[in-house]
């Protein structure tokens, strides 16, 4: 039903009344060049009502009216946003209409009246206009961040994987039960990141806190005693963006793990503010070069506009004193 309305707008009954009334309103406004009975102007450009006057508003106040009653009767279609707006654009310009047409002259204030309904119809128009704008920006925003997340995803690291494969390899013949775990956190690490291409949501923090437990597993397999990861998070009950936690780490480990630094100290934690949910990963290695200032950083670019965009969330990197980078995440 609501499919045929949409489709065959054209062939309703409230568009034909509509279209009927316009030709009668175009109909009367040529009959009026001609007469006195609707208005006239003076010899002395004055602009006078005729006693029929109220006719030539007749048509405009029921093709308002129409458009009223056909907002209401698709109420239940439309969204709360769109079915306001329409009213507030319809209702003044309507009552600005009857009072107009009931003035028995022409007079400042009917015409002050029918240019404020006018004002009002016109800025709710513009208004759901711009809303529409707006939102369709806001969503194809979304989109290119969460396509980036997709493909940030797709383009893992090679030598990672490659170094990940080639640790279970030479575990299974040294200790074939830690070649067991790591195959288990190899491959909970590449589930959750092929779960987070199809999430369009936030996530639960503690999914995000076990796909980063799972990646910092592989690593410390290949690192052993030069990564070390410290964990401090108590407060756990909070949503964020998919790939959010996780590359942060991966970023710390590529930049920070460097033997002139090791052992690389990671620490994460979170903790419940006045202001939200905060979560902090701190490292203490080399910390961003000079030149890394005007390189752009897409992942966490990336992070930092689903942030925004997703929860109303920010990040924040700094230098660490003593070296090394902290990056803090807030979400309201």
């Amino acid at each position: 039903m609501h499919y045929e309305d949409e489709q065959g707008w054209q062939r309703s009954g409230i568009f034909r009344t509509a279209l009927a009334l316009w030709i009668v309103y175009f109909l009367l406004l040529s009959v009026a060049q001609c007469t006195t009975f609707l208005y006239y102007v003076t010899p002395d450009n004055q602009f006078v009502f005729g006693p029929w006057h109220f006719l030539l508003m007749a048509p405009l106040i029921m093709i308002m009216l129409l458009n009223l009653n056909g907002v209401i009767m698709r109420r239940g279609i439309l969204p709360s946003k769109y079915y306001t707006a329409f009213l507030i654009q319809l209702l003044p310009l309507t009552a600005a209409l009857f009072v107009y047409s009931a003035s028995s002259s022409f007079s400042i204030s009917a015409e002050i009246i029918l240019f404020t309904g006018e004002v009002i119809s016109t800025l709710a128009m513009f208004g759901i206009i711009l809303y529409d704008q707006i939102d369709q920006y806001i969503r194809q925003q979304r989109e290119i961040a969460h396509q980036r997340a997709s493909i940030m995803v797709l383009q893992m690291r090679p030598h990672f994987i490659y170094n990940a494969m080639t640790s279970i390899y030479y575990l299974c013949a040294k200790d074939s039960k830690k070649a067991q775990q790591v195959t288990m956190d190899f491959t909970a690490y590449l589930r959750k990141n092929f779960t987070a291409i199809a999430s369009e949501t936030t996530v639960p923090f503690s999914d995000e806190l076990e796909h980063t437990r799972a990646y910092l597993a592989v690593e410390q397999v290949q690192f052993e005693d030069s990564l070390l990861v410290d964990y401090d998070t108590p407060h756990k009950e909070f949503r964020l963006p998919p790939l959010t936690l996780q590359p942060i780490v991966e970023n710390a480990v590529k930049h920070g793990m460097d033997p002139e630094y090791a052992p690389l100290r990671i620490s994460i934690r979170t903790r419940l503010t006045d202001s939200g949910s905060e979560i902090t990963v701190e490292d203490n290695g080399p910390g961003f070069a000079p030149a890394d200032d005007c390189e752009p950083h897409i992942a966490l670019e990336n992070i930092r506009q689903r942030l925004e965009m997703m929860c109303n969330g920010k990040m924040t990197i700094r230098s660490r004193d003593g070296g090394g980078t902290v990056v803090t995440v807030t979400i309201p």
